[in-house]
């Protein structure tokens, strides 16, 4: 047994023994202002609640703005809007994001005159709009063609930063959008508006919830998109996406998802010491809130667990469903 005089001086348990100190000494914060959510907006017979997303629903126009101006009094400061387009609507080309007057830009423009101070990401991405649920248009091969996309990416993101998006989001993984859109943004007097990139967007099986929400799933079927989103084995190759979506003119990158993919999100802030994004994906949200409902575990600490976790890897901000959750919780 050591004696007390050969005992280490430095005792790491002093600074746990109160609440108080825990807090000082505390090295990862989080806050509302650093949480965005996730929105999907729908209308008619699309409203409703998402079966495989307990608690998250489908709102319409009225319910959108009056979701955003409760998310905004809890602190946050940022939302991002998903739009979910009736099967009539949708199209091998994905004509309807191009529509000045769809659902998304109308979105866009309620929330920011509801609440103008809440900052509104637009995904940028064809999906919601196909017929076939690929990010892009297909060629005669029926491949997803890489540069045709991005001509209608660029129209699209400028079409919604015409309508008052803060931010816009691309989030298909095509080479060379980034460039593409922050070129017309200029070009149109847009050069203030954010270009938040989803950069090292995987393949993943963390999307299903997502793609029943927005309705693609049924138009992908069995299809993936492993052509374009990036192989999860890779970490090497986030580096390089990332360091090609700033070059072209991105503000923020995303990592997504988010806690499968922690090394990531550290390796990035490293690397580039930029604004870095992290997406608690679908599956994320859906199976913590199984469990929480099986009562296998503490959803209150889960949830804040994996965001304070996402924070400590790097991310400086983090899309989550659970930010009104979180939001309420830290402010209690």
């Amino acid at each position: 047994m050591l004696t007390t005089g050969t005992y280490p001086s430095t005792r790491l348990r002093r600074t746990r023994q109160a609440a108080f100190v825990r807090e000082m000494v505390r090295e990862t914060r989080l806050a509302p202002a650093q949480l965005i959510q996730p929105l999907f907006v729908a209308e008619g017979a699309l409203c409703g609640p998402v079966p495989s997303m307990p608690g998250i629903v489908r709102h319409d126009l009225d319910g959108l703005v009056q979701e955003c101006a409760a998310l905004h009094a809890l602190g946050l400061r940022a939302v991002a809007l998903f739009p979910v387009t009736p099967p009539e609507r949708k199209t091998a080309n994905g004509d309807e994001a191009l529509n000045p007057d769809s659902l998304m830009c109308r979105a866009i423009r309620a929330v920011k005159k509801a609440v103008p101070q809440l900052g509104v990401i637009a995904d940028v991405a064809l999906d919601p709009y196909t017929s076939h649920g690929q990010d892009g248009v297909l060629n005669a091969s029926g491949d997803v063609d890489n540069d045709a996309t991005c001509e209608i990416l660029r129209r699209q993101a400028l079409l919604y930063a015409r309508c008052g998006a803060d931010v816009v989001a691309p989030s298909d993984m095509m080479d060379g959008r980034v460039g593409h859109i922050r070129q017309v943004l200029e070009r149109d007097g847009c050069k203030n508006t954010l270009i938040l990139s989803y950069a090292a967007k995987y393949a993943s099986s963390f999307y299903g919830p997502f793609r029943d929400a927005v309705g693609s799933a049924a138009n992908l079927g069995q299809g993936g998109k492993q052509t374009y989103q990036m192989d999860p084995a890779n970490g090497d190759e986030a580096l390089r996406e990332v360091a090609l979506d700033l070059a072209e003119g991105a503000d923020i990158v995303m990592v997504k998802p988010g806690l499968p993919y922690l090394d990531v999100i550290r390796r990035v802030k490293d690397h580039f010491g930029v604004p870095v994004a992290a997406y608690q994906v679908s599956g994320e949200y859906s199976m913590l809130k199984a469990a929480a409902e099986k009562g296998w575990l503490d959803e209150r600490k889960t949830v804040l667990e994996t965001l304070i976790c996402l924070r400590r890897a790097g991310a400086d901000m983090i899309l989550t469903y659970s930010a009104k959750d979180a939001a309420t919780w830290l402010g209690a």
